[in-house]
């Protein structure tokens, strides 16, 4: 199964219903094609490189703080949620990037920086529903390293928990699709 590297902070977020909204470019390793969907259903891989206070709203920098705090030991990763993805927009105006920030805990500066880096490549907001799972242990492997957003995990979800009620869900999807259509 394909997991999503992605801050463990903005994880942390997803999994508390605080985010259901990420907005890509790919890493650096993506700069040719840019952020692409590789699967429609994938793990939440958490990472903890390049994440700053200053990139984070100011009342999720305990988010932060707590994932600072909790790291898995050396050499392993842990896994605690899976997400489907529910829709999708490549998105060029800064405006509407703006009128998305009640979907995730980015800071302006963090989103400006993301925009203003190959700025011919939109931004790819991605709306997920995301579930709690039976914590996976993962052994880090190679293949894992480096600025890409996508890996390959060999494991099986046991068991799945919607983190946001079905009506909430609609809710949001309902509104992501008014800003960013």
């Amino acid at each position: 199964m394909n997991g999503l590297k992605e801050w463990a902070t903005v994880v942390k977020a997803l999994e508390l219903g605080k985010q259901t909204v990420i907005l890509r470019k790919g890493g650096i390793l993506e700069t040719a094609s840019g952020f692409n969907i590789e699967s429609k259903e994938f793990l939440l891989f958490p990472t903890w490189e390049h994440q700053e206070e200053i990139f984070v709203k100011l009342e999720f920098q305990n988010f932060l703080n707590e994932v600072l705090k909790e790291k898995p030991e050396k050499g392993f990763n842990r896994i605690t949620s899976y997400a489907k993805v529910l829709d999708e927009k490549d998105i060029d105006s800064i405006e509407t990037i703006d009128a998305l920030s009640p979907f995730h805990v980015w800071s302006d500066t963090y989103i400006k920086e993301r925009m203003n880096w190959l700025p011919e490549k939109p931004m790819k907001a991605v709306f997920l529903q995301v579930f709690n799972i039976e914590e996976l242990k993962i052994p880090l492997k190679d293949e894992f390293q480096g600025c890409k957003s996508w890996v390959e995990i060999n494991s099986d979800i046991k068991s799945e928990k919607s983190v946001l009620s079905n009506s909430e869900i609609d809710s949001k999807l309902k509104e992501f699709k008014e800003i960013v259509n």
